[in-house]
């Protein structure tokens, strides 16, 4: 029910009856030609497309299938960034791994790992343009906080999709899926209490929110790295945007895919105006203050 597509693993309100949750579509089982009934294959929902999906919650809910109470088997997906209603369905039946999965309770909190190692738990999420410097200040920020006796890791774009990652692309789709993973790594980094440095483009506020909504209140910090496009390209060591702007290279972010730059990053660094080391500096002295981390 939108113009832009409904992407697997996007983070969107679910509204049922009077209740509103998170939600994702986990897995699109199959497109229907409404014309034929015929079963496709499809990785995303466009415009007026009916598909079996699964979708996940953030938290049990009471429904009925559709079926037998259409009141309380139906339901709508909104933007949760716009509010916009981007789509609608009918509830079949509920999986049976929701049934069998349940949350174990651990003694060890993360607080109390944080403080075995004498901080507080934060992710620093690093955003920006691919050329734009995020890996370099990041990793001179996790060098500055090693010397200060911090327990960090960095995860950074290129050395994810070497592993955990490698089997994605660069469709929106594919970029949607690798920023929830990452996310949910992040997530139990900082659940071992340690500092984790996250440096991908991660070009759409709905991930870059999704990923803030795992992190509790006032642990996370979004870091955009502000370089101009035409700076950007003019760094290009790595011949990406060249390879771009040919045609070789698509969905690349800032030619052919957008980027949405942060509304209110907890830091904004725009390079054009700071060195790598001074951008670093100040980095690390506004998560010290009043003793964040």
């Amino acid at each position: 029910m939108a113009d832009e597509d409904l992407i697997p693993a996007r983070s969107y309100w679910l509204k049922i009856g009077a209740k509103q949750v998170a939600a994702q579509v986990t897995d699109i089982k199959y497109k229907v030609n409404v014309n034929t009934l015929e079963h496709l294959a499809g990785k995303v929902l466009e415009l007026n497309e009916i598909a079996v999906c699964n979708v996940s919650l953030d938290r049990p809910i009471a429904f009925d299938p559709y079926s037998a109470n259409q009141d309380m088997g139906g339901f709508v997906l909104i933007d949760r960034m716009t509010n916009a209603t981007v789509g609608a369905g009918l509830i079949r039946f509920a999986l049976r791994r929701a049934q069998n999965v349940h949350w174990q309770a651990l003694d060890v909190t993360r607080e109390a790992r944080a403080e075995l190692k004498g901080q507080r738990a934060a992710v620093l999420w690093f955003t920006g343009l691919s050329g734009a410097g995020k890996s370099t200040i990041a990793n001179l920020v996790e060098r500055k906080l090693l010397a200060l006796g911090r327990h960090t890791v960095l995860l950074d774009g290129d050395n994810v999709r070497h592993g955990l990652n490698r089997d994605l692309g660069f469709t929106v789709a594919d970029r949607v899926e690798n920023i929830r993973r990452v996310a949910e790594v992040s997530k139990l980094m900082a659940d071992a209490g340690l500092i984790v440095l996250v440096s991908f483009i991660s070009p759409f506020r709905a991930e870059r929110q999704m990923a803030r909504d795992l992190i509790p209140e006032g642990e996370f910090f979004e870091v955009f790295i502000d370089t101009p496009l035409t700076e950007a390209e003019k760094r290009d060591v790595k011949g990406l945007y060249k390879k771009a702007r040919a045609g070789e290279l698509k969905n690349f972010t800032g030619i052919d895919s957008p980027y949405e730059a942060p509304l209110a990053p907890e830091l904004h660094i725009e390079t054009m105006k700071a060195q790598p080391e001074d951008a670093a500096d100040r980095i690390v002295d506004a998560i010290l203050k009043d003793g964040r981390i």
